[in-house]
């Protein structure tokens, strides 16, 4: 299905979701989480467009990456233009599909041109306001509608994809069962096409508050205080070192050729 000495494309992953193949996936936001995903068999891959570098691409190996394009406040794209440009920046880089949470005339245009454009349903959190906060989303059955709603328009336009975040699994079920579009489950149940998790919860980065549907397999918090005590340590060595003079000693200088030194002393009349 995928092919030889290349990394997937939007018809394989499609072919993917028709065989019914489970697809993981994660955000990672530096080149060490994107070799280790790629190393490890991540099937899809989700990075912000200010992370993404020929390196990074690099170091995805043969990950599908999807690309975040910047929206909302923090965000640098305006018009249908501003858009296409940076899609088409990043498909330059490798990008292989772009997430777009702006206006449905935006990703149209976008899906116009070709671009494999993967929207957001459900919770989203740069529009949350409008769902009532940070909360699950489709747990009336009119609300349940209105998703349905939106998937089928997304259809229309030519969207290749979505984001599926925090909808009852029952609701997400239907929702994914009857769409052609690539469903990226993010606290939607099983039923999606891809499970996406962020890298910092799968690796406990943080010791606060986590989503309810985050998992984590290893807990990089206690090691990350471990580090800093160390550099804390090394640093006040450092100082300590300046302080008293042990630093640097003769093996951290150049050393001076004696006839040199001399010369250019009865030079300055030393």
């Amino acid at each position: 299905m995928v092919h030889k000495n290349s990394r997937p494309t939007v018809a394989d992953i499609r072919a993917m979701k028709t065989a019914g193949r489970r697809l993981s996936m994660l955000f990672v936001t530096t080149p060490d989480e994107a070799a280790a995903a790629a190393s490890a068999g991540v099937d899809l891959l989700s990075i912000e467009g200010q992370y993404f570098t020929p390196e990074m691409r690099e170091a995805a190996g043969d990950c599908f990456v999807q690309i975040g394009l910047p929206y909302g406040p923090a965000g640098t794209l305006v018009t249908p233009e501003d858009y296409l440009r940076a899609a088409f920046h990043f498909t330059r880089l490798g990008g292989d599909c772009f997430y777009c949470a702006a206006s449905l005339q935006i990703q149209k245009a976008l899906c116009d041109n070709r671009v494999p454009v993967v929207a957001h349903v459900g919770l989203i959190p740069s529009q949350a306001t409008w769902t009532g906060g940070f909360r699950a989303v489709g747990k009336t059955a009119d609300s349940a509608r209105a998703l349905w709603d939106h998937v089928k328009r997304l259809e229309e336009i030519g969207c290749f994809g979505a984001e599926l975040e925090v909808v009852p699994s029952g609701v997400a079920r239907i929702l994914c069962e009857n769409t052609p579009l690539i469903m990226l489950g993010m606290g939607a149940g099983p039923w999606a096409d891809a499970q996406y998790l962020f890298a910092e919860d799968v690796l406990g980065y943080t010791s606060g508050h986590q989503p309810r549907h985050a998992k984590t397999y290893r807990t990089f918090a206690a090691e990350f205080a471990r580090l800093q005590q160390e550099r804390i340590g090394a640093f006040r060595e450092f100082v300590a070192d300046v302080r008293s003079g042990a630093y640097p000693g003769p093996q951290h200088s150049v050393s001076d050729s004696e006839t040199e030194l001399a010369a250019f002393r009865a030079g300055l009349g030393l």
